[in-house]
């Protein structure tokens, strides 16, 4: 079993920052990577940014420019840095996570809310 524990998220102003955190634990081996996908209302789940083993990042256009994927890897933990948020990026985003011998496990999901 994987369990992962996000936090961070909230309630900010549209041009305002937010930083959420992933934390995994459990059955860890190999992490080949961590990111976040994200789910607005009416709409489906994306994805928002990934990170690599190696350190490669992938992001979604929308985001690209606004938003910092890191990894810590000896904590097995990831972090997205959120600026210029914009009323688009509302959504509940869910931390995940690949393992060498499979994925992905989701994290419960933390509600990010951008008020125009």
């Amino acid at each position: 079993q994987v369990q992962l524990v996000e936090s961070g998220g909230g309630l900010v102003q549209a041009g305002g920052s937010l930083r959420l955190s992933c934390a995994a634990s459990g059955d860890i081996d190999s992490i080949n990577a961590m990111g976040w996908h994200r789910q607005a209302p009416g709409k489906e789940r994306e994805l928002v940014a990934s990170i690599m083993s190696d350190g490669s990042t992938v992001y979604a256009d929308s985001v690209n420019g606004r938003f910092t994927i890191s990894r810590e890897s000896a904590k097995n933990t990831a972090s997205l840095q959120m600026n210029s948020l914009k009323p688009e990026d509302t959504g509940v985003y869910y931390c995940f996570v690949f393992r060498l011998s499979g994925g992905p496990y989701w994290g419960q999901g933390t509600q990010v809310t951008v008020s125009s």
